[in-house]
């Protein structure tokens, strides 16, 4: 009798040890997992369209990026040379100097130096004039940033909607099979497209603002190249 209980207990402990559980060894491998592709898919194609604004969007913000950097480079010695060249009479040399720059405050000072001999006045006009085209040119495309960034939401709150009336319509046809699955999928499914519009929208935002400062520290290099010319042409005038 003994040697019967102690086989039953040792055959007890080796399919503990063997891990023999019918019971939680199925549960444990048909754990259900969040796939991001998966959530992707069930947004519908609220998805597909945050998805086209979210590379539209990062195109024009790394293009823009490039373009930004590329007109902030400046010789730092470059209105010394300019004051050279002017002092000098070497009109032409400052100008080609101006073209091989090749940045907006080069451009902004190529047509300020094309108008000297005219009134201050109008020197000073002619290169607003260019500057502001200058600055137009640096925030082409930042609108559409900002359209995303405002509208990503908009659009991921609105599939959010139509996939809570689409959840709500599958309970009012079930009739008395009224089922929770039913309302949590539906709601599972609209709520991914606010997801993915605040993640287009919040990434669109910070992109766009990190434009403007940009821009405005180009803008502000690009006044200080102004003044400093003004400055220049009416050196002479002083020194009568």
């Amino acid at each position: 009798m003994m040697s019967m209980t102690l086989l039953a207990a040792a055959q007890t402990v080796a399919d503990t040890l063997a891990g023999a559980n019918p019971v939680l060894t199925p549960v444990a491998s048909g754990e259900p997992e969040m796939n991001l592709w998966d959530m992707a898919c069930k947004g519908g194609w609220i998805m597909i369209v945050l998805a086209i604004m979210s590379v539209i969007a990062f195109y024009v913000f790394f293009e823009r990026a490039f373009a930004i950097r590329k007109a902030g480079k400046e010789d730092p010695l470059f209105m010394d040379r300019i004051r050279d060249y002017i002092k000098t009479g070497e009109i032409k040399s400052a100008i080609n100097y101006c073209r091989m720059v090749n940045t907006p405050s080069a451009r902004m000072i190529e047509k300020g130096i094309t108008r000297m001999g005219r009134p201050v006045s109008d020197v000073q006009a002619a290169i607003e004039n260019t500057g502001n085209i200058e600055v137009a040119k640096l925030e082409n495309g930042l609108a559409i940033i900002a359209t995303v960034s405002s509208g990503a939401p908009m659009l991921g709150f609105l599939g959010t909607v139509t996939g809570m009336v689409r959840a709500f319509w599958n309970m009012a046809n079930a009739g008395n099979n009224i089922d929770i699955t039913l309302l949590s999928g539906g709601i599972y499914e609209a709520m991914i497209t606010t997801v993915g519009g605040l993640v287009v929208g919040i990434a669109a935002m910070f992109a766009y603002n990190h434009l403007v400062y940009r821009v405005d520290k180009v803008v502000s290099q690009m006044e200080a190249r102004t003044m400093a010319f003004m400055d220049l042409i009416n050196e002479p005038d002083e020194k009568r």
